[in-house]
């Protein structure tokens, strides 16, 4: 609301979803909300958005339909683990959200993230330490990250049905961890991050990297 009294009336809001697992694409979404409403309008129509971690699976869905339906814009954009591999998850976790705000329309005029700046945008940017939990249009594209992630792991489970990918949605549980051991590594695992790479190359890889 700040930014839209300093005369930005679309306002994107950012946020993704798998940046810390071991399977699986990264997702980012950006959200433009209705900043023209008052902003008492907003809060009522948006009620329940949050942080997606604060948030139980049916929750998410139930505030994901909210968001799509009332939402001014809503884009989403995926970095596949073939680029996360080859550019590290920083990177690709930036290019999906510079994806996301391509899909928007309106186009946005000033950009608000959780802890993140893309430097390769010029628009006015503020990056918020704990943005999900402090901003709602940030909250709101967590929600749509989260969603739209956790429905690509359930689909990518029914191909690869013993490694639980509709439970743990690539992170890292035990239960995970032993289906890797178990089952070896699928397609679809980050074979840059450590417990993938060390089952493919031996637990000291990064030394023989170093030595090699």
């Amino acid at each position: 609301m700040a930014l839209f009294e300093q005369g930005y009336c679309f306002v994107a809001g950012l946020d993704e979803a798998g940046r810390g697992c071991l399977a699986g694409p990264v997702v980012a979404a950006a959200v433009l909300l209705p900043l023209h409403e008052p902003p008492g309008d907003i809060l009522e129509r948006f009620a329940g958005v949050n942080d997606s971690k604060q948030l139980t699976a049916p929750m998410r869905a139930r505030l994901y339909d909210t968001i799509m339906r009332e939402a001014v814009a809503v884009g989403v954009g995926i970095g596949s683990v073939t680029l996360i591999d080859e550019r590290n998850i920083l990177q690709a976790t930036k290019w999906a959200m510079c994806t996301a705000l391509q899909e928007l329309s309106p186009q946005p005029q000033a950009l608000l993230l959780d802890a993140l700046l893309l430097s390769n945008i010029t628009l006015p940017q503020r990056s918020i330490i704990k943005g999900d939990a402090r901003c709602l249009s940030i909250a709101a594209a967590s929600i749509v990250a989260k969603v739209t992630r956790d429905r690509l792991m359930r689909q990518l489970h029914d191909a690869y049905p013993a490694y639980g990918f509709a439970q743990h949605k690539g992170y890292g549980s035990a239960a995970h961890l032993a289906a890797l051991q178990k089952y070896g590594v699928t397609p679809h695992h980050r074979r840059s991050f450590k417990p993938v790479r060390e089952m493919l190359f031996g637990l000291f890889s990064d030394a023989a990297e170093k030595d090699s």
